[in-house]
């Protein structure tokens, strides 16, 4: 099968986790184990986000005080390229006879796009309300509330094009094992000359995945994060992990913006789309999610939502994934 896979920034570097390399290269060894394993028998193609990532950057890009701060496409671009770098290189030590290529890839969004007045996407470290309130009245930053806490918030523009397309056609169509679209890509817009520039903003990963996996075909699309499933009523003692649903059956389920509710959005887009079959769960349940044994599988056949029994969901909690996350 082909199969794209979009890792959550949050899956590469976990909440409440140092922002350090060493860190991050732990647990991008842990997820490249999991992509192998799919890798060895599917045509697989990898996208991931870059929320703490960028954050990071954007902070110590904000450090010198003689130097303007970096604007976020360019951050966007080098977070693009420190993962892509981390990715590639624990995949290839897993898969030696593999070619594997992190490609730089630019998206391109309406410079109208109604998420550019309204910012949405977390990025960086969570921060107590004090500090948060602090920051956003110093630097003119939009915060929103993240469980106990507050992040920093930007615009979140919708994919329009991808426009390194046909290279990575070309390379996935070879054989290769492709890494692009990282953070949801560049995002760039288009000039009244017909010129391209960059613009602030970060592309949600998991839409940027949606319309790959559509516009190239992909049997399969894996959204990836810290939690195994997508939950309804969360958290309430009303609780229930969903195994399977039909994009109409998670229309009116309430979500967390900037959290699991993109993860559906872009699974429900592209079930939608192409009739193929999307599913969401954690990282380290990757080959379980491709045979239907974990997650939370949206497919355009499921005529009722079904749920996990209380056993099953008690067996998760006994392993080693984060609480769930609505």
């Amino acid at each position: 099968m082909r199969v794209i896979i979009a890792l959550g920034g949050n899956a590469l570097l976990r909440r409440g986790q140092p922002l350090e390399a060493a860190v991050q290269q732990a647990n991008i060894r842990t997820a490249a184990a999991a992509l192998a394993e799919v890798a060895r028998d599917h045509d697989l193609l990898v996208t991931h986000g870059n929320g703490p990532q960028v954050g990071l950057l954007a902070l110590q890009s904000e450090a010198l005080p003689d130097v303007q701060p970096y604007p976020l496409d360019v951050l966007d671009a080098e977070s693009e390229g420190m993962l892509g770098y981390l990715i590639e290189q624990e995949l290839s030590n897993l898969l030696p006879d593999r070619e594997v290529a992190a490609l730089l890839t630019r998206v391109e969004v309406d410079p109208h796009d109604p998420a550019f007045a309204a910012p949405s996407k977390p990025i960086g470290p969570v921060y107590d309300p004090r500090t948060a309130k602090r920051l956003a009245e110093q630097r003119g930053w939009s915060v929103a509330a993240e469980g106990s806490g507050f992040r920093r918030v930007v615009p979140s523009p919708k994919p329009l094009d991808i426009l390194e397309l046909r290279t990575i056609e070309l390379l996935w169509n070879a054989g290769h094992l492709v890494i692009c679209a990282g953070g949801g890509g560049i995002p760039v817009v288009r000039t009244a000359g017909g010129g391209l520039r960059g613009v602030e903003a970060v592309v949600d990963k998991d839409l940027a995945a949606a319309w790959l996996a559509t516009a190239l075909g992909a049997d399969r699309l894996l959204l990836l994060t810290d939690v195994p499933a997508v939950w309804e009523d969360w958290p309430t003692p009303a609780q229930r992990a969903l195994r399977t649903a039909s994009p109409e059956g998670l229309q009116d389920l309430p979500l967390e913006r900037g959290s699991m509710q993109p993860k559906v959005a872009a699974g429900c887009q592209f079930v939608e789309a192409t009739g193929a079959v999307a599913t969401i769960g954690a990282l380290t349940d990757a080959a379980a999610l491709l045979a239907g044994q974990r997650g939370t599988t949206i497919r355009a056949d499921v005529e009722r939502t079904e749920y996990y029994d209380a056993l099953e969901v008690a067996a998760w909690q006994s392993s080693p994934h984060d609480p769930p996350l609505a």
